[in-house]
């Protein structure tokens, strides 16, 4: 545990990207198997231990400390696993001075056997031998919660550059290899043969867009596609298996089981994942409705009628053995095309092309269209070959200009990792009425986004200065302040008081000069409101 403790340690203290990839590589380079493995599967999210969760970790340290001290500590840290290895008692660390500390490898076995019941006992004795920066690194492997500045991606570029290896190719087999990755390091550390994943079905890293800028590109060259409001999906299918890999290479499969039969070839499709609403006449309903299926283990009966989801192609990568990702798009679009008669028309249908002569037509059709499922446009060059990641010049995403509307600041709370110290993140309302006449203002979103770090620390001074009540991390504030609001669209909500629900909710300005009496009202925002 002390390498990767201190790989942690200097890693969560380090602002500058290209470090990070270094740090990552020397200690992927000097690690012995398979404790390497095991931190790269830390790095990048893929580890879950069922037997310890956050509250394990607040239980342990309520019965070791004054739940006061530890309560006021955890909200002026704004970080568990911070706040925990420095309150640890060092009684019971010197108690075991003596005890070497486990190895990563050793304690990834021990969490991975702990239960709810074991876990309180067993962790205890991991957090006793070691110091300060060790219960650190263990909390948060053993809670999965790492929030240090590095992301999946990152942790795979620097696997590549360890090893001098195409972060494309490492990609390529890392989904289809489990934790601690013995083939993957076999084959970029050691030199030997490329993982073998062939029969085994396994997620292709996507082609990605560039935000649109008007010159950029020349209309003739490039192919319009809607750009759908759902999740961007890729649909594999290898001898009988079949999976659903999300935009980031999670299995989603379990979530959307109507699905794992539909493909009759192996092939491997890249669409969007949507489900099919009764108010659209069986068309594509809103990301509200998708949403209420994600992330869930099991499906009921009565959800899988009520929403069912379909796959709407974009584009095929491969079709029974065929690599088709080096042909041009016209020439894939050629061949989705003819797949499509084969596939199953209740969860495939094909993303339609949008025509138009010039920019101005087609900015008009973009605008003009408000439906809840619908995002923006795709400008796709007709040459392009599939390529993983963004390639400038190829494809390009024209989103449709954000929904505006004036909120009022009501609670703000702290942020994490190196914004645990200030007030980041805020909650904000719109008036169910005239504000003149008694009326109150309703949440109807919240955001962490949209602002400058200089403008962060006036909203963070703002809030202290204004503060009327505080519950834990979260301060309840005057309503002095006005935001404008940008979002994408704004759905009916029974979770949330005001009735609605805000999608992708971001900071646009600050309205420092606007009353708070001249905040929009919740009429204005659910006219909004697409069925």
């Amino acid at each position: 545990m002390k390498a990767f403790s201190a790989l942690l340690d200097t890693v969560v203290y380090t602002s500058s990207r290209n470090r990070k990839l270094a740090l990552i590589a020397d200690y992927l380079r000097a690690a012995p198997d398979p404790d390497r493995g095991w931190a790269l599967a830390a790095l990048t999210g893929e580890l879950d231990f069922p037997g310890v969760k956050s509250s394990t970790i607040r239980n342990l340290m309520k019965e070791r400390v004054d739940p006061i001290l530890w309560t006021l500590s955890r909200d002026f840290v704004g970080d568990t696993a911070e706040t925990a290895s420095m309150l640890w008692p060092s009684a019971a660390a010197e108690a075991e001075e003596d005890a070497e500390p486990a190895s990563l490898s050793e304690t990834v076995d021990a969490l991975a056997h702990l239960t709810r019941v074991t876990a309180p006992k067993e962790l205890s004795k991991l957090l006793d031998r070691l110091d300060a920066n060790g219960r650190y690194a263990l909390i948060k492997l053993a809670t999965g919660g790492m929030r240090i500045g590095v992301s999946a991606r990152l942790a795979k570029t620097a696997f590549a550059q360890a090893f001098d290896v195409s972060v494309e190719a490492v990609e390529e087999y890392w989904h289809a290899l489990d934790a601690p990755y013995a083939e993957l390091f076999a084959w970029a550390a050691d030199g030997g043969a490329p993982p073998d994943i062939a029969n085994r079905p396994h997620f292709r890293p996507f082609m990605l867009a560039h935000p649109l800028e008007e010159a950029e590109v020349n209309l003739t060259d490039y192919a319009a596609e809607w750009k759908w409001d759902g999740i961007r999906v890729q649909i594999v299918k290898t001898g009988d298996q079949t999976r659903l890999y999300s935009r980031s290479g999670d299995d989603i499969s379990a979530s959307f089981p109507e699905l794992l039969d539909a493909l009759p070839m192996d092939g491997v499709l890249d669409g969007e994942l949507l489900v099919r609403g009764t108010a659209q006449g069986g068309g594509a309903a809103s990301f509200n409705a998708l949403q209420q299926r994600l992330g869930r283990k099991k499906v009921s009966k009565k959800m899988l009628a009520e929403a069912p989801a379909f796959v709407r192609l974009y584009d095929a990568l491969l079709i029974e053995g065929e690599d088709l990702r080096e042909l041009t798009w016209t020439d894939r679009r050629t061949a989705l095309e003819g797949l499509m008669p084969r596939l199953p028309a209740a969860q495939f249908d094909l993303s339609a092309l949008v025509a138009a002569r010039d920019f101005a037509g087609l900015a008009k059709i973009r605008e003009g269209t408000r439906e809840d499922a619908i995002e923006g446009l795709m400008l796709k060059r007709r040459d392009s070959p599939y390529i993983a990641g963004r390639k400038t010049g190829l494809w390009y995403k024209w989103k449709r200009d954000p929904l505006l509307i004036d909120c009022v600041l009501m609670y703000a709370q702290r942020g994490s990792g190196r914004r645990s110290s200030f007030y980041s993140d805020y909650t904000f309302g719109c008036w169910n009425g005239d504000p003149e006449e008694g009326a109150e203002l309703l949440p109807v979103g919240k955001a962490y986004s949209g602002f400058t770090d200089a403008e962060l620390k006036k909203l963070d001074k703002l809030v202290r200065q204004t503060t009327l009540n505080r519950f834990g991390p979260v301060r309840e504030v005057e309503r002095t302040l006005v935001f404008e609001v940008a979002f994408d669209s704004v759905h009916t909500s029974k979770r949330h008081k005001s009735g609605l629900a805000m999608r992708f909710p971001r900071i646009h300005r600050i309205r420092w000069d606007k009353p708070v009496h001249e905040a929009d009202r919740i009429e204005s925002l659910r006219a909004l409101i697409r069925d």
